[in-house]
């Protein structure tokens, strides 16, 4: 059986210098030849350099063996099962980060009321950076928010040229929604799978969220939100606006780019533990 050797610790490269996620469908992901080997339906075969990889997110009809796991696990990285073309996040696997100092950290700073409340006006601050913040508590926070999103998406849909009638659809009849939403949810469902990817390998907690409460992951819809409005909103507004049946390809193709140019897998990192000082 061919052995994957770990990589000495001192080797693996943070989640700010790693390159951006790669999805896969439609085959089998093992251990070949003592490296990480993809093999497509369609006979492709593709060695994946896993150790400078910020995630591996796996779509439908992929498999996986022990092996290959247990070497992306070595390497510090993180796997997420999506949907097509990252359409829903449905799981991940946790990256060991040989300490739990941030973990300790996070969870000390979610039981202070104090330091959750000012935490939460630090990313109110660096989505709506003219506001007054100062004293306000987190309900006030969220309602806030609240407005400025709504704002938000229909300055997008008036500099895009794309028809905004709000945030509406039903997870269990997705036909019946209409394609800026379908585009919005394809974006976030991905931009989720990089930042749980980022914030486990920092070894933060995505179930303590500073603003957020509910779900699994209320700390990774934190941090997400903070950046939809230069990532997974221009993806969505901007494909509907080339082509009005874009579909969840060409959103996710656009929202790549834009992680890209922005250089997001560096920013966020350094934005989260900024936030948590």
């Amino acid at each position: 059986m061919p052995i994957f050797e770990k990589p000495p610790k001192e080797t693996l490269s943070p989640a700010k210098e790693r390159w951006t996620p790669i999805y896969l469908e439609h085959g089998r992901l093992e251990v070949d030849d003592s490296s990480v080997k993809w093999i497509g339906a369609d006979k492709t075969v593709i060695r994946l350099p896993v150790a400078t990889l910020s995630a591996i997110l796996l779509g439908p009809g992929t498999t996986i063996t022990h092996a290959a796991i247990k070497a992306c696990s070595d390497c510090n990285t993180p796997v997420c099962w999506v949907g097509e073309q990252g359409m829903r996040f449905y799981s991940f696997g946790v990256a060991p980060t040989h300490a739990n100092d941030n973990a300790r950290k996070h969870a000390e700073y979610y039981a202070s009321r104090i330091k959750r409340a000012e935490i939460a006006r630090k990313m109110f601050l660096k989505r709506f950076p003219h506001e007054e913040v100062e004293g306000k508590d987190i309900k006030e926070l969220r309602g806030m928010e609240g407005k400025r999103i709504k704002a938000l998406y229909e300055q997008m849909g008036y500099r895009f040229g794309v028809t905004w009638k709000g945030r509406n659809y039903d997870a269990n009849h997705w036909e019946t929604a209409d394609g800026i939403n379908k585009a919005v949810s394809a974006a976030n469902a991905c931009f989720y799978a990089l930042c749980s990817a980022i914030i486990c390998s920092m070894g933060y907690l995505p179930q303590l969220g500073f603003i957020h409460v509910g779900g699994t992951l209320p700390f990774v819809y934190d941090v997400a939100d903070v950046y939809k409005p230069i990532s997974t909103l221009e993806a969505a507004f901007e494909a509907l606006s080339i082509n009005k049946k874009a579909n969840e390809e060409d959103v996710i193709s656009l929202l790549k780019k834009k992680i890209e140019e922005k250089e997001l897998v560096k920013k966020i990192p350094k934005d989260i533990e900024e936030l948590m000082q």
